[in-house]
């Protein structure tokens, strides 16, 4: 439907004005381009997930990054921006809004450089959780608690989330508020939109974008945030700032960039709407029995922590919760520490989807109190697979009959799945991990 402001404007001339205000606001041609529950144990997937395509994926070499063609267009960004502005005010979008958001706009050749690249190397889980761990993040972390007790006590009465997990969570996404990401959200969002590897996710968010600047919650020039669009203190994509953000200061606008107190309440009302559940845990380290069948670590399996004693499993004392269901996560295979997790992990991996990630929010909250320390030893002689070898694994593994999917270098629920199935094959412990000598073995 067209704005009022058009209504008895005759046809051609609305036309010829459309034309020409899409001139001015999208005024730049293309440019050469030079980059949810299962359980991921990948930290380094550079792929968008909820609510956020993060700054807290963890650091990663970008040297030796591997470039990844995106779907080819031959749509002008000129031309794209006038498509989209028709249907942006189809949407309800008013014409004004978006002329401001898109005037002079030209694409991000970073966002696309970012988008593309597929890192070759990977940081092994206990490098990541070392630097989500650090010293000074714990430091931070539990000054910050002092500070705000009286707002994290209000947010745990009324959203029933530990305040222990969203100062870690805030910590995580953008050290404490330091760093929530210098780019244009809507500059980014519409690269994405033109030229991305997603792009209707990034027009979803895109649109979504612009109705958050129609209802006042920000200006457009402080809309900042991540290449990806995420946005705020705990980086939230649009469409769930949209859903879960909230007014908690009562100023009238929905402020997660400058405001803590909304930050962190749109960040409690997200995690409660994933599952969390104050009365629980998130679960815990365990000590596997020798001849444990490693194949039980599988994110469909979902067993009463009753159930984990009766195979051998030593599991904590923990009243009243013997019915609760766990999940065995091995993050660096059966040589490694175990754990198992229950329903408030999984909430955490709705806001990130992976399993190195939920470890590190969990863990910083608990070393927020003096815990969270791992008792098991991390196997760090053991080398990670780059991404070309990853590759490899999953395209050997197709070929032999083993379905891991379409070759990505992301070991989820399916390349794991497959990996346990090659293990049970060979008689080798069946974890689901990825290891230099099962590429091997593949290889021969």
């Amino acid at each position: 439907m067209l704005p009022m402001v058009f209504s008895n404007i005759p046809q051609r001339a609305l036309i010829a004005t459309t034309a020409l205000v899409l001139m001015v606001a999208c005024a730049a041609e293309p440019h050469q381009a030079v980059q949810p529950v299962s359980f991921n144990a990948n930290p380094a997937t550079p792929v968008p997930v909820t609510p956020a395509t993060r700054a807290t994926q963890p650091e990663r070499p970008l040297t030796q990054g591997a470039i990844e063609e995106a779907p080819a267009t031959e749509e002008s960004f000129t031309q794209w921006c006038h498509r989209f502005r028709a249907e942006a005010l189809a949407a309800g979008i008013d014409a004004s809004v978006f002329d401001q958001a898109f005037k002079g706009l030209q694409p991000d050749p970073e966002v696309v450089a970012s988008d593309r690249s597929q890192p070759e190397f990977s940081r092994p889980v206990w490098e990541y959780l070392e630097g989500a761990l650090s010293l000074p993040r714990i430091s931070i972390g539990q000054r910050l608690l002092n500070q705000y007790e009286a707002l994290l006590k209000q947010l745990e009465a009324k959203y029933g989330v530990s305040r222990h997990i969203l100062v870690a969570i805030w910590g995580m996404e953008s050290s404490f508020g330091r760093n929530i990401g210098d780019k244009s959200v809507i500059r980014s969002l519409a690269t994405l939109a033109h030229e991305g590897r997603r792009p209707d996710f990034a027009k979803t968010q895109l649109l979504a974008a612009l109705k958050i600047l129609q209802n006042g919650d920000i200006s457009l020039e402080r809309m900042q945030g991540s290449w990806a669009g995420a946005m705020g203190q705990t980086q939230f994509i649009p469409t769930t700032y949209q859903d879960y953000a909230v007014d908690f200061d009562g100023d009238g606008r929905r402020d997660i960039w400058d405001s803590v107190a909304d930050a962190l309440a749109s960040t409690a009302h997200y995690v409660q709407a994933s599952g969390w559940d104050n009365r629980h845990t998130w679960g815990f380290e365990v000590h596997l029995p020798k001849n444990f069948d490693y194949a039980l670590a599988d994110p469909d399996i979902r067993k009463p922590l009753t159930d984990w004693r009766r195979l051998g499993v030593i599991i904590p004392s923990l009243p009243g919760q013997d019915a609760a269901l766990g999940t065995l996560v091995l993050p660096a295979g059966y040589r490694g520490p175990a754990f198992l997790v229950l329903d408030n992990f999984r909430a955490i991996l709705q806001y990130n989807n992976s399993t190195s990630y939920a470890l590190a929010i969990n863990l910083l909250a608990e070393r927020f109190n003096g815990g969270g320390r791992i008792l098991a030893r991390w196997p760090k002689e053991q080398r990670i697979l780059s991404r070309s070898e990853r590759l490899e694994l999953q395209t050997r593994l197709n070929e032999l009959g083993f379905n891991s999917g379409v070759p990505d270098s992301i070991i989820g629920a399916n390349t794991r799945r497959a990996i346990r199935a090659y293990q049970q094959q060979l008689g080798w412990p069946a974890d689901g991990y990825p290891t230099p000598e099962l590429l091997a073995q593949l290889r021969r």
